[in-house]
């Protein structure tokens, strides 16, 4: 598959304003993605938009709508949605893509677009590339008389409340827990509250008063410090923190400590493995912490890495027949839950654990130490892909680092995908030994890349 020239590992993201994230490009962006859809599907397809809570997104739906319907294609409006929303609603509704307006995690000023298929996963690269080729061909409305249509559906979150209560098991409340819920100012900002209240948790919702600006501001999954606060100054049992497009989920036990997404799925296999088994087995990403994989191998889970995205998270669990995995920032995938990563959902499924057994998080993710983690980022000018492949000098370097290690932690080296660095990671169970490696290892990477 060639190299796409918009579409990135999850969607089209970028500044506003700035290429391709402008009015006139997503404009015909909706007409070449609605023209592909009729040709694969026929006339009568119809497309599902969500978006989240920047104030850009205003701008966008406007642009999409008019280029959907510039296709002849129908459009059914969601309004601020989670992005699995947005995938559940997407096949619930039998339509034949959805598509979220969102840049997930990051400020308001950038903005996004991404597409899910009619099975509520993301779209596949075949469907993709013919977008891409579309849009290189000059703009072509249908005739007046075969104009797409669009309507609000007004009671879009009431049925996702309902889809997400429905994944906890019949009969399991919340009652006696108290929990403070992070919305990150985005786009779970009506439905996480609500869905937490209906089975019967006292919630304090924070960050829920999304201005268009304040998305991700000092808040949510990526900023928990305020949920911890929060957490321990009300002696709330827990606190969740969800992105700004609620995909991603991390927690706050009720010490104030951090629960990641590496622990989260600990604690689900480990539930799951007592109750009979984890279908399989567990996903993460050559990112997922040492400790997992340790903790997992200690009760008979199996565990493999997939590359980094939740995307390739998906395809690795696909290919094996597994439902579990994720990444430690918090995307989870339940796949016997949800067609996709779903904060809201994942959450529920922490919650069901402490409800059925009667124990706090803090002790349920005691049987997972984290190895410590040091993360180097050395400039490699964007060439550290081809310097690193078969360099006989760094070969040497990472092979020394891991004997010292003696099979107790890792080390990773990655040329980043969003920055020009290589990204130099060392993990083991002594802290000031992964420092010193870590430190070594940078410079001998660092000597390598020097011009």
């Amino acid at each position: 598959m060639a190299a796409m020239k918009y579409f990135g590992t999850d969607g089209i993201r970028g500044r506003v304003g700035e290429p391709p994230i402008t009015a006139d490009f997503v404009l015909k962006l909706g007409w070449a993605a609605g023209s592909v859809l009729v040709e694969a599907f026929g006339e009568d397809a119809t497309v599902v938009i969500g978006k989240d809570t920047r104030i850009s997104g205003y701008l966008f739906e406007s642009a999409l709508e008019a280029g959907f319907s510039a296709a002849g294609v129908d459009i059914l409006l969601l309004g601020p949605m989670p992005t699995p929303a947005v995938a559940h609603l997407t096949r619930s509704m039998h339509a034949a893509a959805g598509i979220v307006i969102s840049a997930s995690h990051n400020p308001f000023e950038d903005n996004g677009i991404k597409f899910f298929s009619r099975e509520g996963q993301k779209l596949g690269d075949d469907l993709q590339s013919a977008i891409e080729a579309r849009l290189d061909e000059p703009f072509d409305q249908v005739g007046p008389e075969r104009l797409g249509k669009a309507r609000r559906i007004d009671d879009a979150v009431g049925r996702y409340v309902e889809y997400c209560k429905g994944t906890v098991t019949w009969g399991t409340r919340f009652d006696d827990l108290k929990i403070v819920v992070d919305c990150a100012n985005g786009a779970t900002y009506r439905i996480a509250p609500e869905v937490f209240r209906e089975l019967g948790a006292e919630v304090i919702s924070i960050f829920d008063r999304p201005d268009g600006l304040n998305i991700n501001r000092e808040c949510g999954s990526t900023h928990p410090g305020n949920l911890a606060r929060m957490v321990t100054a009300e002696r709330a049992d827990l606190g969740v923190a969800f992105d700004g497009d609620g995909d991603r989920v991390v927690m706050v036990d009720h010490r104030g400590e951090l629960v990641d997404g590496d622990q989260i799925l600990y604690v689900l296999a480990d539930a799951r493995h007592a109750e009979g088994g984890v279908q399989g087995g567990v996903v993460g990403t050559v990112m997922s912490n040492f400790g997992l994989e340790q903790a997992l191998a200690e009760r008979g889970i199996d565990f493999v890495r997939s590359a980094v995205g939740d995307r390739h998270v998906h395809e690795a669990l696909v290919e094996r027949g597994w439902v579990l995995g994720g990444e430690a920032s918090g995307h989870i995938l339940c796949l016997d839950r949800a067609t996709t990563g779903c904060g809201i959902v994942s959450a529920l499924q922490v919650l069901e654990v402490v409800a059925r057994s009667g124990r706090r998080l803090a002790d349920l993710t005691a049987g997972m130490t984290k190895c410590p983690q040091v993360m180097i980022n050395v400039p490699s000018g964007g060439n550290g892909r081809a310097v690193l492949d078969g360099n006989a000098d760094i070969d040497s370097a990472v092979r020394r680092a891991e004997e010292a290690l003696g099979g107790k932690g890792r080390v990773i080296l990655r040329p980043s995908g969003t920055e020009p660095v290589v990204r130099v990671t060392v993990e083991g169970f002594d802290s000031q030994q992964v420092q010193r490696l870590a430190e070594e290892l940078a410079g001998s990477v660092q000597q390598v890349l020097a011009p």
